[in-house]
């Protein structure tokens, strides 16, 4: 038998190897836990489509923020869950000066200061009352009509303290809108995390459920991305970061981890994906049915994410990772 020379298996022989030479590693300190926050007090209601993830009111999500904190989650995203008598045409309630998420993040700011990172979610369809993302204009979404109504939303976000700013509506040049309007303001330091690749995706099921935002008719296709599209990724890209995009986000995660590699390919920029409902509720029904092994999948979904380039982890399943020890 010829000599082995090269014996890959070496590094392999145990634990203590194996995480030694490990290529894509894992931290606390790269998760993003998202929340829905709803009006009220002394709300802490289970989504149903979602298990173990809550709607809640300002005060609830300060307790609940305050124990991710304990547990090495330093990073948060807003979704605004308004009542049915908010919602507009226009969506104006999402920049109005009561607005949940602004309220959500004076409270958290001010409970937590800067040993929490806030983040928001700037899109209007939770504040439509037909659904869509954009202001719709016989019967088409009007992009350019949209852009001062987002960089409002942006706006009223970051004057209650919001760290970073996430547009996920997919309106052409929307980062640029938003970024003159924080800058004209003073808002400099506020950064920008673009929902820069979002798909018109299959996954976002129970997060609609989730945020109260489905489209009453027809579907989010003329500005979403069409799944079967890679090169369109880059362009999208490219043009965020024209615009002055800090952070990239790829949405979803795990059916795009060609794109997610193509990005930190091409651009510097720290890079996000979001590990999405559908991904998360999946999982946990398979896992509730002894199916899968939850654990196992999650964190080899994870190192999927890092491996591909992916440099922080928006996911539902931060804190149950921490609080069982999974990391």
């Amino acid at each position: 038998m010829q000599e082995l020379i090269h014996r890959p298996r070496r590094l392999r022989s145990s634990v203590a190897m194996r995480d030694l030479v490990a290529e894509a590693r894992l931290d606390s300190r790269m998760l993003v836990q998202p929340h829905f926050v709803v009006p009220g007090s002394g709300i802490s209601d289970e989504i149903g489509a979602m298990p173990g993830i809550d709607h809640q009111s300002a005060d609830r999500l300060v307790e609940t923020v305050g124990r991710d904190l304990e547990l090495g989650i330093r990073a948060c995203l807003l979704f605004g869950v308004p009542d049915e008598n908010v919602k507009a045409p226009d969506g104006s309630g999402a920049a109005a000066d009561d607005n949940l998420v602004s309220q959500a993040v004076s409270a958290l700011k001010k409970a937590f200061g800067d040993s929490l990172l806030v983040m928001t979610d700037v899109c209007l369809c939770a504040y439509t009352d037909h659904g869509h993302c954009g202001l719709v204009v016989d019967g088409k979404i009007d992009n350019d009509a949209t852009l001062p109504h987002l960089a409002a939303m942006a706006l009223a976000h970051a004057r209650a303290g919001a760290d970073v700013v996430a547009p996920s509506d997919m309106m052409d040049g929307r980062v640029a809108a938003i970024r003159d309007t924080l800058d004209g303001d003073g808002l400099v330091d506020v950064a920008s995390m673009s929902y820069s690749v979002k798909f018109a995706s299959a996954y976002y099921g129970p997060f609609r459920e989730a945020a109260h935002s489905a489209p009453t008719q027809g579907d989010r296709k003329s500005h979403q991305m069409d799944t079967r599209n890679r090169r369109e990724a880059l362009l999208e890209a490219e043009l965020d970061v024209e615009e002055g995009a800090d952070i990239l986000m790829v949405k979803p995660a795990l059916a795009f981890l060609d794109i997610v590699a193509d990005l930190r390919e091409a651009f510097p920029n720290p890079l996000a994906v979001y590990n999405v409902s559908g991904e998360y509720s999946m999982v946990k029904a398979a896992a509730e049915r002894g199916w899968v092994d939850e654990r196992a999948v999650v964190l080899e979904n994870w190192h999927a994410f890092r491996r591909a380039g992916a440099d922080i982890l928006i996911t539902y399943h931060g804190r149950q990772a921490l609080a069982e020890g999974w990391l």
